[in-house]
């Protein structure tokens, strides 16, 4: 077994409590996900972690503050999947988040591309051919994203493919006329104890899960990040895309955060399946 995913899956099963069968999901997944370990950290002792008065972290500890006052979201962090309904075995996206009943209000078109993804468990997507994950795509696979702050600017980096992005928080607009992007541009700005991110300028190109969920280059989304304690992150998306959807919804998910690791280089290289793929 991977050491460093067996190592992750004990982190976060401390966290969250999950069930053996999640655990071992977690650690197949990082074990594939994962380059080589030997020279990687696999558990290190981070400063600023509150303890309990056995040294393990205290995850209801009240959240970190920034210098300015404002929470800080900084810390390695996974989604939380919840129970899956027997409906929903083999899911793999937003659906699994989803309040229970609740119709994605898709566009007769996108309705018909997404079914057409789904029907194929996702055959296609854009990561097979090494292609970045989108919003809010890159943060739902059982793999970390680490949130670090700066001031003027919150940086969101995800370890699969090691690929980064930027929230400016220094008060900026938006490009005029932006290059279409795969994660867009981001502007963030605090709601009390809430940080707003809202983005725009996306390309046309990702999915917005592995499930399929289309969207267009009218895409736009606001994420509200909300730190409850030093161990849980609840993020309130929104999708407005006119072109894809018939109005804006809004989806709540959750993280854990994994303690007492780091991120580790994740390079997808030798992909020789493109030409194969249709």
């Amino acid at each position: 077994m991977c050491g460093l995913a067996k190592r992750r899956a004990t982190l976060y099963d401390s966290a969250m409590k999950t069930t053996s069968r999640l655990t071992i999901f977690l650690t197949l997944a990082v074990c594939m996900a994962a380059v080589p370990a030997m020279a990687q950290w696999i558990s290190v002792r981070l400063p600023g972690t509150p303890r309990l008065r056995d040294g393990e972290p205290n995850l209801a500890a009240p959240a970190p503050r920034s210098a300015d006052g404002s929470p800080d979201l900084s810390g390695i962090w996974m989604s939380v999947r919840p129970p899956i309904p027997e409906e929903l075995r083999g899911s793999t996206g937003l659906e699994l988040f989803a309040p229970k009943e609740f119709v994605f209000p898709l566009q007769p078109w996108a309705r018909d591309l997404y079914e057409s993804r789904h029907a194929r468990m996702g055959a296609g997507r854009p990561s097979e051919r090494c292609l970045p994950h989108g919003i809010p795509d890159a943060m739902l696979p059982a793999t970390p994203f680490k949130i670090a702050h700066t001031p003027g600017l919150t940086l969101i980096l995800y370890e699969q493919e090691s690929r980064f992005r930027q929230v400016f928080t220094d008060g900026r607009p938006f490009p005029v006329d932006p290059n279409p992007a795969w994660l867009g541009y981001s502007i963030g700005r605090w709601d009390g104890d809430t940080l707003v991110v809202e983005t725009r300028g996306f390309n046309d190109r990702t999915w917005l899960d592995d499930s399929g969920h289309p969207h267009t280059d009218a895409l736009r989304t606001t994420e509200r990040f909300h730190r409850r304690d030093f161990g849980h992150l609840d993020l309130a998306l929104t999708i407005d895309d006119a072109k894809a959807y018939t109005r804006p919804w809004s989806i709540t998910i959750p993280f854990a955060i994994l303690p007492d690791t780091e991120l580790i280089e994740n390079i997808c290289e030798n992909e020789k399946d493109a030409a194969r793929l249709q």
